[in-house]
């Protein structure tokens, strides 16, 4: 099956769009944009006649990283995703699907404007309180919503375990931490060495390959969070599984304290959260968090001192090891 290219110019492709229904009759593409820089898939701005639309696509291999194979079907994750939360009275957080095409691996999506995603929280050093209660509200109802039938995402599970729970923690990886800030190298070989600590890791990586029955987001943090036109969303549920809760919730634990530098954000998270927890796993998932984001492939723009790396470690191999 040839699967289409979206490197089409504006005439083909909205004539491609226009014999799928997915336009107007008399619509057409006055301009394609970039709305960000996506790391998984293709992402385009469409500026219609009409307004605008965002069309996305997933190829077998990582979009900014297009050396490092990835399943092409995370995109119908994605899809699942935002249907089976559908009832979950998250709709207003989550930008609506206007269409889906299997076959060639698309979505057709709401614009949400020109927003940004919350990564610049990292500079700001701080997350306003009520950000972080409607961040908590949403995954608290998408993590109760009950699902009959969703993909084990196994695949992009795999992937995502090897960057979470085991590249960042081999002595050899290939990856020269030094490239990022001179002395991380040095820095990350007393945790790359800890016998003990690799073990908790290695169970904890056991544990998020395994099955669960609790809807997750995946990839709980400030690249998945938008904010736009004064409005939260959340997008990018591609790596979503059924799994356990306290996953998502370490995610999001792990870069408040990276932004904040306040281990104590994680007590007040979970207080917040309501439902009841293993917040011992939560607290573990947030150190392995912290530490792969800090000596691992998938940097964050986070400018702190060797200094402050290395307290942030410290803490994070103390969350393990708790």
């Amino acid at each position: 099956m040839q699967i289409i290219d979206l490197d089409f110019d504006k005439s083909d492709l909205t004539n491609w769009l226009g014999e799928k229904g997915w336009i107007v009759s008399g619509d057409s593409i006055q301009k394609i944009e970039k709305p960000g820089e996506g790391n998984m898939n293709v992402v385009l701005r469409l500026i219609m006649n009409s307004g605008s639309l965002i069309l996305k696509q997933s190829r077998p291999y990582v979009n900014k990283y297009q050396d490092i194979p990835a399943p092409i079907e995370r995109i119908d994750v994605e899809y699942q995703f935002y249907k089976n939360i559908e009832g979950a009275a998250v709709n207003d957080l989550v930008p609506e699907i206007l269409a889906y095409d299997k076959d060639n691996y698309l979505l057709l999506m709401q614009d949400l404007g020109d927003g940004s995603d919350l990564t610049a929280l990292y500079d700001q050093r701080k997350v306003a309180p009520e950000m972080i209660q409607s961040l908590l509200e949403f995954i608290q109802k998408v993590h109760t919503q009950k699902v009959d039938r969703y993909s084990k995402n196994l695949s992009l599970r795999k992937l995502n375990h090897q960057h979470i729970f085991v590249l960042p923690f081999m002595e050899d990886n290939g990856f020269q931490l030094d490239d990022i800030q001179f002395g991380l190298q040095e820095l990350s070989l007393s945790y790359k060495t800890d016998t003990a600590l690799k073990s908790t890791i290695q169970d904890l990586g056991e544990q998020y390959l395994s099955d669960g029955d609790t809807l997750l987001h995946g990839d709980y943090y400030p690249g998945s969070w938008i904010h736009s036109e004064g409005r939260l969303y959340v997008i990018d549920p591609e790596f979503s599984f059924l799994g356990f809760p306290e996953f998502d919730l370490g995610v999001m634990a792990a870069h408040l304290v990276m932004i904040t530098g306040d281990e104590s954000q994680i007590e007040n998270m979970l207080r917040s959260y309501g439902n009841p927890i293993r917040e011992n796993l939560v607290q573990q998932i947030a150190g392995t968090e912290i530490m792969r984001r800090l000596i691992g492939l998938a940097q964050l723009p986070l400018k702190r001192s060797l200094e402050e790396k290395a307290a942030l470690l410290e803490m994070a191999k103390k969350m393990i090891l708790i």
